[in-house]
């Protein structure tokens, strides 16, 4: 606590609270409020986060911002909350995009506004919700939860599909979800009686029996990543998701995966961890190459950019899965950067969309004589989406290099083809669709960023630039906790 504040429970329900008020303003001849209360409750909802950074203690690897409540006594279920350097970052994250989502959905979303907006907030307090718990079963009330407002989102604002979209969505996730809902049970069990995910960390458990929970953790938390072979949803999702949405699924919902390897997997099945390392890294390579390729296939603009994310994310679980400091930390920075990157890519997409309605990428071409500063933005991001040096993608992306080739010279070859392939359909992408004369009337009638849009473009262009010359305030907040994870996952959790 700060000040005596319960600072991570504020950072929860705080936007719940704000969502609830917006979706009390009712229908759209309360629009302007809607959107004025959305906004003011974003912009409190990520300055109640500051707090956590200002105050982190960044010499140790212990839970901080503690609060402990009882909740269901019956089963020693409680409400209690903390974060590390590993999760704190996240809720900046969380709460930073939710400001940028409800300006990208300001005058873009005309009907069910206030519906629109609540559902953003909602699932920015569920989000941070997952990050802050350290009850597994108040993990997973919140990681449930924060599935129902993208559901909507997809399945009322999207696309044509979006109902198709939102079933896949929902399904592959909701079984993962249940296969980790047992693995607890049997971690209560295991421990006489305790939900405490950081109890779990401690117990004894038989190799047989860690390989099953590590693979029940799997499917939920793969298909969040999404892992190769469960990322079929992902490319669906995004192109039928408003822009909003898209953002939202790339900066931080395919983090929750991630989270969840560290929080839960590692640490606690740590044998079974590291006997399922090369399986875990041969379909992060899968990922890094093989969806690498496909995204060069795409005609639609959002969907190169999903399968680009996978593409990023498979660095993200390799690094994880290589077991030292480099690999661990830079895939952490791999993650935090994939969320302004993406999320930029699926902004700009979301402009062109927004002016044309189409997001095919031969309806464009020669953008750039009518929208000069949309496409200096543009360039930016897709020059960290290749991985430039200066921009925060080479930072995660050279540090998980860097962790893969004191281990297998190999992954490192494999996973830095990544730099090339992901060059090629960026570049590509970014030359169909900005450059060459202009390509039909459609184009020729294009306007440039308003000052909402170049806000919103010069916030993620300066975290971009920011991130990629002095990376420091971030990765000093990982060590401790990163370090003191790899010295527990080393350490054989078998009983005697």
């Amino acid at each position: 606590m700060i000040f005596g504040l319960p600072v991570i429970s504020i950072t929860i329900w705080l936007p719940i609270i704000f969502g609830i008020l917006v979706l009390a303003t009712g229908d759209d001849k309360n629009a302007p409020l809607a959107r004025l209360l959305a906004l003011v409750g974003s912009v409190l909802g990520f300055l109640v986060t500051l707090p956590l950074y200002i105050g982190f203690d960044t010499t140790t690897s212990s839970m901080q911002f503690v609060e402990h409540h009882d909740w269901i006594t019956r089963f020693n279920i409680n409400y209690y909350l903390g974060v590390d350097g590993i999760s704190m970052l996240f809720i900046l994250l969380n709460s930073f995009f939710t400001v940028i989502v409800v300006l990208a959905g300001w005058r873009v979303i005309e009907k069910r506004v206030s519906q629109y907006m609540a559902a953003f907030l909602l699932m920015s307090g569920m989000i941070n919700g997952v990050f802050g718990a350290l009850d597994s079963i108040l993990f997973y009330v919140f990681w449930e939860a924060m599935l129902v407002p993208m559901f909507i989102i997809i399945g009322v604002w999207g696309g044509p599909n979006r109902i198709y979209a939102t079933m896949k969505f929902f399904l592959y996730t909701l079984l993962g979800s249940l296969l980790m809902l047992v693995a607890l049970i049997y971690l209560y069990n295991l421990t006489g009686g305790s939900f405490a995910i950081l109890d779990f960390h401690q117990v004894a458990i038989p190799m047989t029996a860690q390989i099953l929970i590590f693979i029940a953790f799997f499917f939920a938390f793969a298909v969040k990543v999404p892992m190769f072979p469960v990322h079929t949803w992902l490319p669906d999702a995004h192109v039928e998701a408003p822009t909003g949405g898209s953002v939202i699924l790339a900066a931080l919902m395919l983090k929750v995966g991630a989270y969840g390897f560290l929080r839960f997997s590692m640490p606690i099945t740590p044998d079974a961890s590291h006997k399922l390392a090369g399986v875990m890294i041969a379909l992060s390579l899968i990922a890094i190459v093989y969806i690498g390729l496909v995204a060069l296939m795409q005609t639609d603009m959002k969907k190169l950019v999903a399968y680009s994310s996978i593409s990023h994310m498979g660095f993200v679980t390799m690094g994880l899965f290589i077991f030292n400091a480099y690999g661990m930390e830079g895939a952490l920075l791999q993650m935090i950067s994939h969320g302004f990157v993406a999320g930029a890519l699926f902004l700009c997409i979301g402009v062109l969309y927004d002016r044309m309605h189409s997001r095919n990428i031969a309806d464009y071409g020669g953008v750039a004589n009518k929208m000069p500063v949309f496409a200096a933005f543009f360039m930016l991001f897709a020059m960290a989406n290749s991985g430039l040096p200066g921009t925060s993608a080479f930072v995660g992306e050279f540090m998980v290099i860097m962790g893969a080739i004191k281990v297998n010279f190999w992954y490192a070859f494999a996973a830095g083809t990544t730099l090339i392939f992901g060059a090629a359909y960026t570049l590509w992408l970014y030359k169909r669709v900005i450059f060459g004369k202009v390509a039909n009337q459609h184009v020729e009638e294009l306007t440039d960023l308003n000052a909402r849009e170049v806000l919103i473009m010069s916030l993620l262009a300066v975290l971009v630039l920011g991130m990629g010359v002095y990376p420091l305030p971030l990765s000093e907040i990982l060590h401790a906790s990163v370090n003191d994870l790899l010295v527990h996952v080393a350490h054989s959790k078998l009983p005697l």
